[in-house]
């Protein structure tokens, strides 16, 4: 008896301790929104209306990219192609220097390994994912007259078209989640998560953690499963400095099949101060992709950033 008696009190302490943590939280209502807070969040005494105004207002995340535009930097690049089986069928690994000098940029190829059919016989890129990547790491020739700065209006491709328009859109998907972004068919107004009709699709959540010795607000998004199929979005967890507001680091999940394309991309984001500067220094992506007429392609990528200038 006693050896049935002791392991039913020790479980029922541990309910009664879950329990407890779990009251602790306290959700709000915000905005038309639901937000459970940490007991931490609780008694630091967050103005989460002006918190929630900020996140969704986020400019630094976005414009971390855009001062790759002004910089000097190295970097790592590992990119690999995967077959369905996983295997890796193509790859690059190369060693890249940008020099930045009188506002004008050009990339240096340190050193390079490609196997596979990586590259076209006239030494283009063979996938959608490596041109992707090389339009945000890689400057295709001297690059002249860019600036870092991003507008208070939404991001628009206003200007440009084909497949320019398409890196463009990809690119602000990736880099700008939660925004708007006219032009991508089906999925334009999926991506504006603090919107009424979307926000209501999402469990949110804030907490306070460390992330690299600096205390950090943890906003949290999740779909909830009753509409994995409405959303773009899937998940989302983003690091503010308590301070600044500024975002340290993002991790998050992408998904979407609408027939004529489909795509589940799961990224990572480290971001870190150079002077002035917030940029990228690490940034992993797992992403697959199929678009009709077009064979699927699943790509992994590594960029790891390094010796910014000015």
């Amino acid at each position: 008896m006693i050896k049935k008696i002791i392991p039913a009190f020790f479980c029922c302490i541990h309910c009664i301790a879950s329990y407890a943590q779990q009251t602790k939280d306290t959700a709000v209502y915000i905005g038309g929104k639901n937000i459970l807070l940490s007991e931490v969040v609780v008694n630091s005494k967050l103005d989460v209306a002006s918190f929630i105004n900020r996140v969704k207002n986020d400019t630094t995340f976005y414009k971390a990219f855009k001062n790759l535009d002004i910089l000097g930097y190295t970097s790592l690049n590992d990119i690999r192609m995967l077959n369905k089986k996983g295997e890796t069928t193509a790859s690059l690994y190369s060693k890249t220097k940008q020099i930045e000098q009188n506002g004008c940029r050009n990339t240096q190829i340190i050193k390079e390994q490609a196997t596979g059919d990586f590259y076209t016989k006239s030494h283009h890129y063979n996938y959608y994912t490596a041109e992707l990547y090389a339009s945000l790491f890689f400057a295709q020739g001297t690059i002249c007259g860019e600036n870092n700065i991003v507008g208070d209006k939404d991001i628009s491709t206003e200007g440009v078209s084909g497949m320019e328009k398409h890196k463009k859109q990809l690119e602000m998907l990736f880099f700008n989640p939660g925004k708007k972004i006219n032009g991508i068919p089906f999925i334009s107004n999926k991506t504006a998560i603090f919107d009424d009709d979307m926000s209501d699709k999402y469990d949110m959540s804030i907490d306070i953690q460390e992330h690299d010795t600096t205390n950090c607000y943890v906003f949290s998004i999740k779909v909830k499963p009753n509409y994995t199929n409405d959303v773009v979005i899937d998940e989302m967890i983003t690091w503010f400095d308590c301070k600044t507001f500024e975002v340290l680091a993002r991790n998050y999940t992408l998904s979407y099949d609408a027939g004529v394309y489909d795509f589940n991309v799961q990224m990572q984001v480290e971001l870190t101060h150079f002077g002035e500067y917030l940029i990228p220094s690490l940034l992993r992506y797992n992403g697959d992709w199929k678009v009709i007429f077009k064979p699927r392609e699943h790509g992994v990528f590594t960029a790891t950033l390094f010796d910014f200038n000015k």
